[in-house]
């Protein structure tokens, strides 16, 4: 059965020449060379794609979007523009457009778009096994910084580029990844992996298999994270951790678009999209020497930067009512409301450990709270509130400290918050679990009893 196309374009050659290469692919094609014609065919027939210029002789076609979309909700619509302008690109993304492509149109990419599009509305018909629904709930916040994130999300989700997210432990970069994947199509799974967490020499199987026999105790052969990703996402956790050889094996991958197990000599073709994530600077560490400049390169073709809780306040009393909703979700509790004096609280404090440790806190909240009111006495916070610190260096008589011992009593009071928890320690440092415990050896520094 062919698919039915709706070209609005007012480029006579142009509009013949899709209409052409289209009828050939078995489209059954209709034209519109205005928005007031285009917006007529949207509301008398049903169409499996839409294809609209930005420039047409009565309006530009990022304002006829939502009427297209009024007329036609389910209509995956593509816009087709000379200005190769960013910002129109997100507004037409955020206005419902599917994707978006540049002039002059190049007829191979321009059938790359249609079948990716065409596919992720197939995909959305059909709940592909293993997809995880979209955490939408979890990006909450209504800051510049958080409204900006959310314009980068949508943009990057309606193409296959890879994608980096930097930004301090316990920010949600996982979560944004997951938004990414479920808006992006993709019929593939998502796949996390943490690489921070598995020693060197189990991670390189645990990413790209391993084949039988290929070492003691490989019994059978077993397919790694990309294979398991194939045509879905493939979330590299902390990836500036990344050992130097697997770095190589990893940009060869990136490169080729092929893996081979850990053992084999196949060549396995893969698929899966790579969205990475750090708490660290990729370019810093490959000037250092201890990250691939070219793999840091191939992982940054979008970057988004997440920002710390304590830049965007503003957003902590829509996060903390988000976040208690939850709790109480997933513990069986009533919804207790959040009293002023304790928002007050919550929003003088510095948040280390971001909206990680905002969520921690006021689940223990949840507990004290008996009465279904979350007052200031129910908030347990470690650290003081910006207003509570200490004047400057500068504005008393104390001795200015060494470097060593600043960062000896930062994580000393580090430890003391999480009550000697290094797994938690590690998160608000944003150091590996071995480096930790090098610095504990290092500066002699000493576990509060754990009860």
């Amino acid at each position: 059965m062919s698919r039915k196309l709706l070209i609005i374009e007012d480029d006579p050659a142009l509009s013949q020449m899709l209409a052409l290469h289209f009828a050939d692919r078995r489209f059954d094609v209709q034209q519109a060379d205005n928005c007031a014609d285009g917006l007529a065919h949207a509301t008398d027939a049903r169409f499996d794609l839409i294809l609209l210029d930005q420039q047409l002789p009565d309006g530009l076609g990022i304002d006829l979007l939502p009427r297209l979309l009024g007329a036609h909700p389910e209509a995956p619509v593509i816009m087709m523009t000379g200005q190769h302008d960013l910002e129109l690109a997100i507004d037409a993304i955020k206005a419902g457009a599917r994707d978006f492509i540049h002039k002059p149109l190049k007829t191979d990419a321009l059938q790359l778009t249609v079948d990716k599009v065409l596919a992720a509305g197939d995909a959305g018909s059909e709940p592909a096994t293993g997809a995880q629904p979209a955490p939408v709930r979890d990006l909450v916040g209504r800051s510049a910084a958080m409204i900006a994130v959310s314009k980068q999300i949508a943009l990057c989700a309606g193409n296959s580029a890879n994608v980096l997210i930097s930004g301090e432990s316990g920010t949600g970069k996982e979560i944004v990844a997951r938004l990414i994947h479920a808006h992006s199509g993709r019929r593939g799974a998502f796949v996390a992996v943490n690489c921070a967490a598995i020693v060197d020499t189990l991670l390189e199987s645990e990413l790209f298999g391993h084949e039988k026999g290929a070492f003691t105790g490989a019994d059978r052969a077993k397919p790694g994270k990309f294979e398991r990703a194939d045509d879905g996402t493939l979330f590299l956790d902390e990836i500036a951790e990344l050992a130097p050889a697997l770095q190589a094996k990893l940009l060869r991958a990136l490169q080729e678009r092929t893996i081979e197990r850990v053992g084999g000599t196949r060549s396995i073709a893969v698929s899966a999209r790579i969205v990475a994530a750090t708490h660290r600077d990729l370019f810093a560490r490959a000037r250092e020497g201890r990250f691939r400049e070219d793999l840091a390169y191939r992982l940054n073709v979008i970057d988004i930067e997440l920002p710390p809780l304590r830049e965007r306040a503003e957003d902590i009393p829509l996060l903390a009512q988000a976040l208690l909703e939850r709790s109480a979700r997933q513990h069986g509790q009533a919804l207790p409301t959040l009293g002023r004096d304790a928002l007050a609280l919550l929003q003088r404090h510095d948040w280390p450990g971001n909206v990680r440790e905002l969520e921690n806190v006021l689940t223990q909240a949840m507990v004290f709270a008996r009465d279904g009111r979350i007052a200031a006495g129910h908030i347990r916070l470690k650290g003081r509130p910006p207003g509570d610190r200490a004047p400057p260096t500068g504005a008393d008589d104390r001795p200015l400290a060494s470097l060593d011992e600043v960062e000896a009593a930062h994580i000393q009071r580090v430890l003391d918050h999480t009550g000697g928890h290094k797994g938690r320690s590690c998160e608000i440092l944003g150091i590996s679990r071995p480096a930790l415990d090098r610095k504990i050896d290092k500066y002699r520094l000493t576990l509060p009893p754990r009860g």
